[in-house]
């Protein structure tokens, strides 16, 4: 039997699990899929390999850490400097990033899209930024402090903190932090929050699975949103895509995949 796990810090919320085991059982693979709740970034390579594991998903905030611990990084990852898919090929470790790929199918129902303004600035804001970029859609970084820009200013990319930045139109606004995750937080500053979607078209929150502040107030706000659950379906079926080495094709994996949504 292979071995599959996430590593995330939270992770007890993640439906991974599920959605890769309802993938296994519907086509007979003799593999299972576990959560790893991982504090400690850099002990991810030593973990997984303990484990014996064949691959492995990583969530916030192990992304940009997982990239570093990988002996080969393929795809877009390589761009993103994140990673949150892994393969295990030969005995080395394979980084891929299915982020990118799963949030611009995601995205389409809000038809037009000139620029979007991404709360937070961690692996998966890496890789929204980028796609949207590959998508002629201009991206700009708002995160609370100045720590973590320099990757976006490398990368020519707009990237603000919250004290040198001046509210504007975006067609969309993505919340990518872990803001209501396991706290009523919001991403930002309220009042600036409440600016910015009276100026704006639409809103997604990748977190899937509660209603979070950020949430509420798009609610209130009348804007058409997503959460992160048709991002978390496109992308996960990606890495399972990758995890059964292709041996499946992509609208095989995803009906039993979509199903497992509807359990608990």
């Amino acid at each position: 039997m292979k071995h599959f796990s996430i590593f995330g810090d939270p992770v007890s919320h993640s439906r991974s699990p599920l959605m890769h085991n309802s993938v296994f059982k519907a086509l007979g693979v003799c593999a299972c899929y576990s959560r790893t709740h991982l504090h400690d970034g850099a002990q991810l390579r030593d973990i997984f390999l303990s484990k014996k594991l064949s691959g492995a998903n990583v969530t916030v905030p192990h992304k940009e850490a997982a990239y570093q611990q990988c002996d080969e990084v393929r795809g877009i990852a390589k761009e993103i400097q994140a990673v949150n898919t892994i393969v295990l090929e030969k005995g080395r470790l394979i980084g891929y990033n299915t982020d990118a790929d799963g949030f611009m199918s995601t995205i389409q129902s809000f038809g037009p899209i000139r620029n979007a303004l991404i709360l937070g600035a961690g692996g998966t804001a890496r890789a929204l930024s980028i796609a949207l970029r590959q998508g002629e859609i201009t991206p700009t970084i708002l995160n609370r402090s100045s720590r973590r820009l320099g990757f976006f200013h490398n990368e020519g990319i707009y990237a603000y903190c919250w004290d040198d930045f001046v509210a504007a139109e975006y067609d969309l606004i993505i919340n990518t932090t872990s803001a209501g995750l396991s706290d009523n937080e919001l991403p930002i500053p309220r009042p600036l929050l409440l600016e910015l979607l009276s100026r704006s078209k639409g809103a997604i929150d990748v977190i899937y699975g509660k209603e979070t502040p950020f949430l509420q107030e798009i609610k209130v706000s009348g804007l058409p949103y997503k959460d992160g659950s048709d991002m978390l379906l496109a992308q996960g079926v990606l890495a399972n895509y990758l995890f059964l080495n292709g041996k499946y094709p992509i609208d095989t994996i995803e009906p039993p995949m979509k199903r497992s949504f509807i359990l608990q």
